[in-house]
């Protein structure tokens, strides 16, 4: 039985790689990435970009797919709003499923809270007190829908 690309990508993410990683990386055999390329390339997006909980890792995961399928490959503005208008399109279902598309937000931190690059131990209060399972397999199952289309 193969495994959905939200299984992979939450398997990923339970080995503690973070959410852009475990978006991103589900889909190496599809964007003909090796595993090691896929997580090198996502690395620094995860916790919202570099855990300074910005724009959501598992988002930002999704809008790496999104480049790979409709990027744009010159300089020309309609060929860059074509890859735009495709992640506004994903950033407003990941809105109104979410919320919001900051990770600060989605964590529920206030503005004030300063939190270093080291990452947070993963454990189950880790895992039941924050939505970034919810996050990674919503933007996988995207992501898996736009390479199909």
């Amino acid at each position: 039985m193969s495994t959905t690309a939200e299984q992979r990508a939450l398997a990923y993410f339970h080995r503690g790689y973070n959410c852009a990683q475990s978006v991103f990386a589900a889909f190496t055999e599809d964007l003909g990435l090796s595993e090691e390329l896929a997580l090198r390339l996502s690395a620094g997006f995860g916790a919202g970009v570099g855990r300074m909980r910005g724009m959501c890792g598992a988002f930002s995961g999704l809008t790496m797919v999104a480049g790979y399928c409709k990027g744009n490959l010159t300089g020309v503005p309609e060929d860059k709003e074509v890859v735009f208008s495709l992640v506004r399109e994903l950033a407003e279902s990941f809105k109104a499923e979410f919320g919001t598309l900051t990770c600060r937000e989605l964590l529920h931190l206030d503005e004030g809270v300063q939190e270093g690059a080291r990452p947070n131990e993963r454990t189950q209060a880790y895992y039941a007190a924050r939505p970034c399972e919810r996050c990674v397999a919503f933007c996988a199952r995207k992501a898996a829908d736009l390479l199909r289309r």
